[in-house]
């Protein structure tokens, strides 16, 4: 046979008992790795929780007097 003879024929593909014992033991290996996927857990914390707002509201007094003085200065203006 000489090199013009030869032709190159690709190698054909693996039978289908091989292909279907190989796609089984891929789902195998990888069932171990989809059962240690990570958990979120939520857990409601033991205390209540506290929120302060009396900054917020003595701020609001505190402008509301301000406001109260600076109108009486204005109307009475002899107070000081």
């Amino acid at each position: 046979m000489t090199d013009a003879e030869m032709v190159w024929e690709p190698a054909s593909s693996p039978p289908v008992w091989r292909r279907r014992i190989s796609a089984t033991i891929w789902v195998l290996a990888a069932l171990p790795l989809a059962a240690c996927q990570p958990t979120v857990q939520l857990q409601a914390p033991e205390d209540p929780i506290v929120i302060n707002l009396n900054v917020k509201i003595e701020q609001e007094v505190r402008v509301r007097i301000e406001q109260d003085a600076e109108r009486d200065i204005e109307t009475n203006p002899d107070i000081f």
